[in-house]
């Protein structure tokens, strides 16, 4: 059985684990990664968060994803495949590091994308942040012990972000 949904309260040494995640991971990468992003919650600051940092390890478009995972298993990461959501890598965490997931994404992958512009949406609109949070600590009292519940349950607050983001996007570009 898989652990409760928990939500915390944002805590300031989400992005200072991030650092030190990254280093390790952008060591065992090498030159095969372009960077390192913090996503998920734990990226927003003063947003409540499963206490899970999510990182995502971009590589070249185009790069053999299989050299990644080469490079990371001597770290103690296990792969767990795409898990459904294709352009992304899963890693299980190491025995022992922080509680943490790790992506590896494609430059042009349309989820890094969606990662990115999601997590900047959140940090750029505390109102938004603020509503975000006070979804997932509903979702997580009301689905507890049914993950799947609670992320289907953040979907649409996540699709109708990413619609004013791609809106956003349009007017920008004069395409109204």
């Amino acid at each position: 059985m898989s652990q409760p949904v928990q939500i915390v309260e944002y805590d300031p040494q989400w992005p200072v684990i991030f650092g030190r995640l990254a280093v390790v991971i952008r060591e065992g990468l090498g030159p095969l990664v372009l960077h390192i992003e913090h996503v998920g919650s734990t990226a927003v600051p003063g947003l409540p968060a499963k206490p899970v940092v999510d990182m995502d390890a971009v590589i070249p478009a185009g790069a053999d994803p299989a050299e990644a995972i080469a490079a990371l298993r001597p770290l103690g990461y296990v792969h767990e495949g795409d898990l459904g959501i294709p352009g992304r890598e899963a890693f299980a965490a190491p025995e022992g590091a922080p509680a943490h997931h790790l992506y590896v994404c494609a430059a042009d992958s349309p989820e890094l994308a969606r990662h990115l512009a999601f997590r900047d949406f959140l940090r750029a609109r505390p109102e938004s942040a603020r509503r975000y949070g006070e979804l997932k600590r509903e979702l997580a009292s009301r689905h507890r012990d049914d993950r799947s519940a609670y992320t289907v349950g953040k979907s649409a607050f996540i699709e109708d972000a990413l619609a004013q983001v791609r809106a956003e996007a349009r007017r920008s570009a004069g395409q109204g």
